[in-house]
């Protein structure tokens, strides 16, 4: 009887292990890639002419120039120059604030810049300022699910080559000064796209000609206050398999292909059909001891 019950058992447990069938759940995977962010306070891209040297000298810099995540802070800002003013430092910027700022985490990004009480200057022009400005602020923001934004504001006055000027809300604004030269003006230039967004608070197109240290011309393009970001992007969902039960229903011998199964299928079928051959060895013990005990008492 013993031998009987675990055949039983035995033969009751692959049944239940073979009725066993794997189950795939997805899990969101909620992470995101991080954006980007940019903020710079000035930025040069000037073509100066020597006298002396009859030659073009390029001046590109980019102060206070920060990629996420990154501040800086500064107020005195140079730049050195061949052949101009003996080769000594000129402050490219002078300011009493002059602050980028770029952060980014997995919903947002942000890029910040500000100049207060700034003076920009260039090589020859060494006692009137190319530009001056009370306070300029650009700010651009990406978030996860959001459409970027871009703004710049300009408050307090604006001086070119010493003169006072009123800037336009849109379009150019143009400031010619004998002896001096020229700069035209655009104000608070902004774009924005799907995942993108840029603002700049003043940009400037210098031709100036002022005759003084050695140089003779200085054209090119100037940017005050300027950020820029990109928004972090979701990442894909990864399907994460797991195990669980299923009473029912039992699938139709013709749809067994669609319901598919996942890798621990295999080792299910092949624990069942162990304990099915378990059991049937130890029923054909049974019957063994039965008939040898049966010609026993026989004899």
């Amino acid at each position: 009887m013993p031998t009987r019950r675990l055949a039983a058992a035995t033969a009751a447990a692959a049944v239940s292990v073979l009725g066993l069938l794997p189950a795939a759940t997805a899990q969101a995977d909620t992470g995101v890639t991080t954006g980007k962010a940019g903020a710079v306070v000035l930025r040069t891209d000037l073509d100066v002419s020597l006298l002396n040297k009859t030659v073009r000298a390029p001046l590109s810099v980019a102060l206070n120039d920060v990629h996420a995540p990154a501040t800086a802070s500064k107020t005195a800002l140079s730049a050195t120059l061949d052949g101009v003013d003996g080769g000594r430092p000129f402050n490219v910027l002078r300011a009493d604030v002059a602050t980028a700022r770029a952060a980014v985490d997995k919903q947002r990004a942000e890029g910040y810049s500000n100049l207060v009480n700034a003076q920009v200057h260039v090589p020859g022009l060494a006692a009137v300022p190319l530009i001056t400005v009370e306070q300029v602020t650009s700010k651009a923001v990406c978030a996860v699910g959001k459409r970027p934004t871009a703004h710049s504001n300009l408050l307090g006055s604006v001086s070119v080559l010493g003169q006072k000027v009123t800037l336009r809300t849109s379009g150019t604004t143009t400031v010619d000064v004998p002896s001096l030269g020229q700069v035209r003006l655009d104000l608070s230039r902004t774009a924005t796209t799907s995942r993108t967004a840029a603002a700049t608070a003043l940009n400037l197109k210098v031709s100036v000609n002022p005759l003084k240290l050695n140089v003779s011309e200085v054209e090119g393009q100037v940017t005050l206050a300027r950020a820029t970001c990109e928004s972090p992007v979701a990442a894909a969902v990864q399907p994460s398999p797991s195990v669980g039960s299923q009473t029912k229903p039992e699938p139709k011998p013709e749809h067994l292909a669609e319901t598919g199964g996942s890798s621990a299928t295999p080792y299910l079928v092949a624990g069942g059909a162990l304990l099915l051959a378990v059991g049937g060895g130890a029923v054909v013990l049974g019957r063994r001891r039965r008939a040898a005990t049966t010609r026993g008492d026989a004899a």
